[in-house]
């Protein structure tokens, strides 16, 4: 019996909560709405305040109260996870608010929101590049703030994974070798343009590597008057690759190409 007067209560008071919110939204009373919002987003009720906030910024646009209605709008969505939301409405602040009260907050959370949304290196990386940009935009600007290590810190992260993501790029022309084409000298070109963007990357002896087991592949499937050309470039390669890395993971195959190489063109 006490198990279900327990329910009963429950239900009674979810009732009555569901009820008081109906009547706040369709109430057409701002500052009831508003202290309402503020009180739900207090108690990290983040969906109930989005909506009353999202009723509100449409009242209170052009006053002073926008920019806070706007920026807790934000913080809603934010705390609800729904991160492209939060995004867009933090982006909204910073373009209409650039000298706001919350302007700091939300550039940082703008890019904050969209390196969560920043999706594994195999698909598309818009949201990475605009996380990028809004974190150096946030460094640029606030300079002396406490989270500007973070920000550096998400900058090297994100700038990996767009390394990560042209070292991929570069492999899968290589993987495709001769079909339809030369795909090896995609992979040298895009390989060399990822250690031009992102020199200090933890990928610069796979890069390295790449380029060369390109070239060397390059020559092999060479017509014969360019087969010397192609495996003087080896060479080169296996220098430039055997200067940075000496002891590199794959310096034993590096050297059997320079062998190879350097008996082709004393042929």
């Amino acid at each position: 019996m006490g198990k279900r007067l327990f329910w009963v209560v429950i239900v009674s008071v979810f009732a009555v909560s569901c009820g008081t919110y109906r009547k706040i939204q369709k109430s057409q009373d701002p500052e009831l709405k508003y202290n309402a919002a503020k009180n739900y987003f207090q108690d990290k009720k983040y969906s109930k305040a989005a909506s009353l906030f999202d009723d509100l910024s449409t009242y209170y646009r052009g006053t002073r109260k926008a920019q806070e209605i706007l920026y807790m709008l934000a913080e809603s969505y934010m705390g609800q996870k729904d991160y492209y939301s939060a995004a867009e409405h933090y982006k909204i602040y910073v373009k209409n608010f650039p000298q706001g009260d919350y302007i700091r907050e939300c550039t940082y959370m703008k890019g904050y929101c969209n390196y969560l949304l920043s999706p594994d290196a195999r698909l598309d990386q818009t949201y990475t590049h605009e996380a990028i940009a809004a974190f150096e935009d946030f460094v640029a600007a606030f300079p002396n703030s406490d989270k500007v290590p973070e920000a550096y810190g998400y900058i090297e992260e994100l700038n990996e994974k767009l390394a990560y993501k042209a070292y991929l790029n570069a492999k899968l022309y290589y993987n495709l070798g001769i079909y339809l084409g030369n795909n090896y000298r995609s992979a040298i070109i895009v390989a060399e343009n990822a250690l031009k963007d992102y020199p200090e990357t933890k990928y610069r002896e796979d890069l390295f590597f790449l380029i060369l087991s390109a070239k060397y592949k390059e020559a092999v499937h060479s017509v014969a008057e360019r087969k010397q050309e192609r495996y003087r470039e080896v060479v080169d390669e296996y220098y430039n690759y055997e200067n940075e890395f000496p002891d590199g993971k794959n310096i034993k195959t590096a050297k059997k190409y320079f062998k190879e190489a350097n008996n082709h063109i004393k042929e």
